[in-house]
């Protein structure tokens, strides 16, 4: 029988390794995950940019944290589910 691949949880790296885990190798890093989060927050700011710079809402937006990730090692479940999104088009082109 193979062996399975286990990724053991460090930190509040959740979405890193349960990704590997359920991919069954080291496909995520934090570093990766990290890029996708600011793609998305990045994203989240022109959407409320839309609405005005100068509106109270998109202050108050600018001024906090990301909802994406933090310095913990926490990812949205936005964020995983954009790299299994781009991960499932990898595959089937």
């Amino acid at each position: 029988m193979e062996s399975i691949f286990h990724e053991k949880q460090e930190g509040s790296l959740c979405a890193q390794h349960c990704l590997n885990n359920l991919l069954q190798g080291e496909y995520f890093s934090p570093v990766e995950l990290s890029a996708i989060a600011q793609q998305l927050d990045e994203e989240e700011r022109v959407r409320m940019a839309e609405g005005g710079v100068q509106t109270e809402e998109y202050r108050t937006f600018l001024q906090q944290p990301s909802g994406n990730m933090d310095d913990s090692g926490f990812f949205s479940i936005q964020v995983s589910h954009l790299f299994c999104t781009a991960l499932g088009n990898a595959v089937m082109e």
